[in-house]
């Protein structure tokens, strides 16, 4: 059993238990050389994206409950039979075989080596939400907003790898702001500093804020911070700031091929309460902008409530440009904002 397949089973148990699945990586492959980290990174992301596929299959020749731990191994080696075509079958079994022994869990070792070997060449995935490894009210919510064809393209996204490094949708967000060289910019949700770092590298002068101690310390850029709450009056002057930026907390449905564990996790009653949060906040932000400057409301969410739903509540007649990003059709993650001025 290699280390990477050890790595990605715990990361899986980790993501079960509610863990964020980059952050249960980061912290469980430190030690693994870059070729396990790679195999590691590659099982975990593509088991979560492929997760409806992969669990349907094992309830059809499971035939009954199946441990965490099983599943999780079971998992993996699907994975790696079906996706991973260059990791060899007989590799890919026998690794999990070896795996859920490791997990003291031998007595099951027969069924993932059945479950395994027995694959059949082509798989019929019986409802188009299996097809696309999506949840079925997802995908019927973008049927509805979007068109079944553009809902299809977005779920395919969702399926791929994301560009390394630096999204291309949140650069893009940043520069909606505009910045000036002296600009006082507020980036009101600020963690983890990308756009904060773009609008510095303009010359501004950068006051960052969160609502997470934790995030705020991890900020990757060198500028003031403010712990606060962001739904609440904020503890600046009234129309303290040239421009200020509202990456406001989302589902973060425009984000599933980099955070693939939210189409598992999301549910349809937190969309309105996202969209509450999101309307709280965009009014305490109008309230600290100077008068003829420049707000940038922006999710990295597909869902209209989250997006012009809650500028239309709070400011309509403010918008003077949108910009929507769409994955599958746009490089990157999805983003949707809107420039208030």
């Amino acid at each position: 059993m290699t280390s990477a397949r050890w790595i990605a089973c715990h990361v899986l148990l980790d993501v079960e238990s509610g863990k964020p699945s980059d952050v249960a990586l980061e912290k469980r492959s430190r030690t693994l050389d870059p070729r396990d980290a790679a195999l590691a990174t590659e099982i975990v992301f593509g088991v979560l994206r492929r997760k409806a596929q992969l669990d349907w299959y094992i309830a059809q020749k499971a035939r009954g409950p199946v441990d965490p731990e099983v599943r999780a191994a079971l998992e993996i080696g699907l994975y790696q039979r079906i996706f991973l075509s260059r990791v060899p079958a007989h590799a890919a079994v026998s690794e999990s075989v070896e795996l859920v022994r490791a997990l003291k869990k031998g007595s099951a070792a027969g069924l993932v080596n059945a479950i395994l070997r027995r694959l059949p060449l082509r798989i019929v995935w019986p409802t188009r939400a299996l097809r696309l490894s999506m949840p079925e009210w997802l995908l019927a919510r973008w049927d509805k907003h979007y068109t079944p064809p553009v809902a299809e393209r977005l779920a395919h996204a969702a399926l791929t790898k994301p560009l390394p490094g630096m999204d291309p949708g949140s650069r893009a967000v940043a520069e909606l702001v505009a910045a000036q060289p002296g600009d006082l910019i507020l980036d009101l949700c600020a963690a983890p500093g990308n756009k904060s770092a773009v609008m510095l590298q303009a010359g501004a002068r950068v006051t960052a804020a969160d609502s997470s101690p934790r995030r705020l310390r991890n900020l990757l850029v060198d500028c003031p911070r403010v712990l606060l709450d962001a739904r609440q009056p904020l503890p600046f002057k009234k129309e303290a700031f040239d421009r200020i930026l509202v990456d406001a907390p989302c589902s973060g449905t425009g984000t599933l091929a980099r955070n693939p564990e939210i189409k598992w996790r999301l549910t349809p009653q937190e969309i309105p309460r996202h969209a509450e949060r999101q309307r709280q906040i965009l009014i305490q932000a109008l309230n600290v902008l100077k008068p003829g400057g420049t707000l940038v409301y922006a999710t990295c969410s597909l869902e209209p409530e989250e997006n012009l739903e809650v500028v239309e509540a709070v400011a309509p007649r403010r918008i003077t440009k949108i910009l929507e990003r769409q994955p599958g059709r746009e490089p990157g993650d999805g983003f949707w904002a809107a420039v208030l001025s």
